[in-house]
């Protein structure tokens, strides 16, 4: 299954908020009848009339963070001070918003025989949910890795989730690490540092060439990207996504 090449412009009820991780938020939607987006793909949030607004707009673009056999729609975000953040926090269950899409082709690709890395940082994640619970769902044939980065624990928005859902899923590994552990309250057992070739090497040392996937802050694709060329990876194998504004 392709992208879609065609969007709509709806009008979506909120229903559900909560807490996914520190400063960080996800919203649950109705979803349309009849809308269908291929995992990966991205659509557009605008505010209806929204109390205030300021340089940054009425507007932003989310990774759709639910899988398409969900019966919601869920995007999740940072909650940084802005007019848009302060308006979607505050807004009464049962409001709306429009939003148009889906949009882009960061999807997972068709050939099972190679296996698919995906690399995130932080809010990266959420394109990478959506994947892994269509994958687990559908139960796809694909070797599926994530290496996940964050600062703590505290700051992983779908952890624990993502490390159970290798239950449900033969074919997936999960890999997390945190830069700052020490300044955590929770303990941490897994890797630690930030995503290298030589933990990527360790973990992928005798998989078939795999086909890379990178969401997170531009810093962390613009520097995977780099270090996964500069260790002898295909640049056609390498696909990427910067969350900028977050």
């Amino acid at each position: 299954m392709g992208p879609s090449t065609h969007s709509h412009i709806y009008t979506v009820k909120l229903i559900h908020r909560q807490e996914v991780a520190e400063g960080t938020m996800a919203f649950r939607f109705e979803k349309p009848a009849h809308f269908v987006f291929v995992p990966g793909q991205f659509v557009d949030m605008t505010l209806v009339d929204p109390p205030e607004t300021d340089a940054e707009g009425n507007g932003r673009a989310f990774s759709i963070a639910s899988g398409p056999h969900e019966d919601t729609l869920m995007v999740a975000t940072r909650m940084r001070d802005t007019a848009f953040k302060r308006v979607l926090r505050g807004m009464p269950l049962g409001a709306t918003l429009q939003m148009e899409g889906p949009f882009g082709n960061l999807v997972l690709h068709a050939d099972p025989a190679r296996p698919a890395v995906f690399l995130a940082g932080g809010i990266g994640i959420t394109p990478f949910r959506s994947m892994l619970l269509h994958a687990a769902a559908q139960k796809l044939p694909h070797r599926l890795f994530l290496f996940y980065s964050n600062r703590r624990p505290e700051d992983a928005p779908f952890l624990d989730e993502l490390q159970a859902l290798q239950r449900d899923n033969p074919h997936y590994t999960f890999v997390g690490t945190m830069t700052a552990p020490d300044k955590s309250s929770r303990s941490w057992k897994g890797e630690t540092g930030f995503i290298t070739p030589a933990m990527l090497s360790k973990v992928l040392m005798n998989v078939a060439p795999p086909i890379f996937y990178v969401v997170g802050p531009p810093g962390m694709v613009t520097g995977l990207r780099t270090s996964l060329k500069d260790a002898g990876f295909n640049e056609r194998d390498i696909r990427t996504e910067a969350f900028t504004g977050y």
